[in-house]
């Protein structure tokens, strides 16, 4: 019972982790909200069981998400914690009973806000002046883009009136809906990606290098709430909005106050009704207690306010007919299904296109081409089928057949031996390389700029490319052959491809697009062996004894880098002058030089990448098990078991404040 436990809550962590990149990293979820919370309760269900398999960097003791590379960090003074989701009234009225046993007491109010579909931001003004804008980040620490949100003239750059001396604002920064529309129409002409929603949409705006391209966006912002203050601006959160007002900052005009439970779920549902009306996208209702010293009676949990409550709207549906059924080739020859629409308008954005996963998804819902059917976009991002109608199926439909060749390149396709997918097994499939060749230029890899997915199709359809290595072959006179390519264009590309050549190692391994292998486990690869060379002549015994490496994992990496084939993509992107290696760091030399540390619990100076870092900054080693071999045991609040079977082994135990002083 304990191995099956335990074997189920490393399942979970791992794909919240996944799930955790993609929505807060790369801005691109492919789960609803509902479905991620699921998975978070099943893992927090069984920690509660099992209490002593709790670990410090399990998602249920930590707030996730982390900072994306490419802007200065900012360390917030007090963090931007996240909020506990609810999806019925009975969930509400669950809430409203532990706020009432926690204050022992129903004297009390909410504020009811609505919960805008955008980026958070945390503004600090100093004097009343805008000195840094960031975003949430990991909740401790977020990018600097401050350069993006002064181009947004719903922020005031300036505070009027009774200023306190520091004051930070946290917000929303959101695109409405009509500037999105807009924004993807422009795309669509000019054939770039289009954005999944206005969200996304929020997000990459405000993290662009240029502002002058933030300040064609569109953007706006509504301020919710106080970070570190100076001098208290009110008593409770609704003054404090109006204070808010009065300094300049807008804030949503929506705002309501809600004597007890009932009134919450009233204005809840009433908005639930009347959404589509407002001018910019929300995907719910934010519920918080009013008085501000109730809220600090009531504290926080490890990753939320007690004190507040997210109340999420049932996705949006709509009706729509099947006229025809794609099957589209992934970068590991994943053949996925694609329902071709009616186009219809859903949730701020017109749908097209829809996936249908896989071909046992297919046969479940037994969907058909002519079928009318109900979707939904999951999390208000993917649009998905979720209903047939069948009763209104056109006569003389058939079912949908599974492939028995890739539509690419007509090869042989195979079903995976434990799992749904079919997948195309030619490696010379012009449909896989393409796939994986915007992987490999993409932001979370070798991050080659202008190198899109149109031009990519392009440079395959016309020959000059058939691998990675051909990338760093191509000249300016290759690009201005191609159609529609101007000369600045061609020089943009081939600026972008030479300042890819110096991407760090794991940006390189994690870009080969080895199965398994994402963009933590392609740094702890890196970090280990220190070179690619070193990497590449790993034994499968070697790559199995890294803590972080499964046996199925080293397995893959191994044969990955004993194929012929690819030794020599490599020996090519190397002779291009690609450079891949490890972020030179200076030599530590003191207290914790050597040693083995473990760290539990939560910490209140470093999230758990930060911790990390610093351990292998100062020469020690971090290790997510305590042996006989450990040295020390980092213990913050909330330690886990790893607390018990220190004491049992007789390692010596520290705490943060000793952790500095060693550093």
């Amino acid at each position: 019972m304990f191995a099956d436990a335990k074997k189920r809550v490393e399942q979970l962590r791992a794909e919240i982790r996944r799930h955790d990149y993609l929505y807060y990293v790369l801005n691109q979820p492919i789960i609803s909200d509902q479905q991620y919370d699921k998975l978070f309760t099943e893992l927090k269900s069984i920690e509660q069981q099992h209490p002593e398999l709790i670990t410090a960097d399990s998602p249920t003791q930590r707030v996730s998400e982390r900072p994306i590379e490419g802007f200065k960090t900012v360390r917030h003074a007090i963090p931007m914690l996240s909020i506990d989701n609810t999806y019925s009234p009975e969930e509400l009225r669950a809430f409203d009973e532990r706020v009432a046993k926690g204050l022992e007491s129903r004297d009390y109010d909410y504020v009811v806000e609505l919960k805008i579909d955008g980026l958070a931001i945390s503004l600090r003004y100093e004097k009343g002046v805008l000195v840094i804008g960031a975003t949430r980040g990991d909740g401790t620490k977020g990018d600097d883009v401050t350069h993006n949100i002064r181009t947004i003239k719903a922020i005031p750059l300036r505070l009027t009136g009774d200023v306190p001396e520091v004051l930070e604002v946290r917000g929303e920064v959101y695109m409405p809906t009509k500037s999105f529309i807009s924004l993807n129409k422009q795309r669509e002409k000019s054939g770039e990606p289009l954005f999944a929603n206005p969200r996304n949409a929020a997000a990459g705006s405000l993290k662009l290098l240029d502002s002058r391209i933030t300040a064609r966006r569109n953007l706006s912002f509504f301020a919710y709430a106080t970070g570190e203050l100076s001098q208290p601006l009110a008593k409770d959160h609704y003054e404090t909005l109006q204070a808010f007002k009065k300094l300049g900052l807008p804030v949503n005009p929506y705002i309501q106050k809600a004597k007890n439970i009932d009134e919450v779920i009233e204005i809840c549902n009433s908005w639930d009704k009347k959404r589509d009306r407002l001018k910019y996208q929300i995907d719910g209702m934010v519920v918080k207690v009013d008085n501000l010293e109730q809220r600090d009676n009531l504290g926080f949990t490890g990753r939320a306010p007690r004190w507040c409550i997210s109340y999420k709207f049932a996705a949006e549906q709509a009706e729509t007919v099947v006229e025809s059924i794609d099957v589209q080739v992934g970068k590991g020859g994943t053949l996925t299904p694609v329902a071709n629409l009616t186009p219809v308008f859903l949730a701020g954005t017109t749908v097209k296109r829809a996936s249908l996963h896989n071909f046992d998804q297919i046969n479940r819902l037994d969907v058909r081409e002519g079928d009318t059917v109900i979707i939904e976009k999951a999390g208000e991002i993917i649009p998905q089928v979720v209903e047939i109608i069948k009763e209104r199926r056109p006569k003389g439909t058939k079912p949908i057949q599974p492939p028995t060749q890739c539509p690419n390149c007509g090869g042989e396709v195979r079903k995976d031996a434990e799992g749904v997918f079919l997948r195309c097994i030619n490696p010379h499939c012009l449909g896989r390389l393409k796939q994986r060749l915007r992987f490999f230029a993409g932001r979370g890899q070798m991050d080659i700029e202008h190198l899109g997915e149109a031009l990519i199709d392009q440079l395959v359809d016309a020959g000059l490319v058939k691998n990675f290595a051909d990338i760093y072959k191509l000249t300016k006179d290759n690009l201005l052959e191609l159609e529609r390519m101007a000369d600045k264009s061609a020089q943009n590309v081939i600026d972008s491809i030479e300042v890819s050549k110096a991407r760090p190692l794991w940006r390189l391994v994690a870009g080969l697009g080895i199965r398994h292998i994402g963009s933590q486990t392609a740094q702890d690869l890196a970090e280990h062996f220190g070179s690619l060379e070193a990497l590449m002549n790993a034994t499968q015994s070697e790559l199995d004894a890294i803590e972080q490496i499964g046996e199925k994992v080293a397995e893959t990496v191994y044969e990955f880098f004993h194929k012929e084939r690819n030794i020599a993509i490599i020996n090519e992107l190397l002779a291009s002058g690609v450079r891949p290696e490890l972020p030179k760091k200076a030599k530590a030399k003191g207290k914790l030089t050597g040693k083995t540390i473990v760290v539990t619990g939560t910490l209140q100076s470093f999230s758990r990448q930060q911790i990390e870092e610093a351990i292998r900054n100062a020469g020690a080693k971090a290790s997510s098990s305590v042996s006989k071999n450990t040295d020390f045991v980092l213990a913050g609040e909330n330690p886990g078991s790893k607390l018990d079977k220190a004491r049992q082994l007789g390692v010596k135990i520290i705490t943060e404040k000793e952790f500095k002083e060693m550093l």
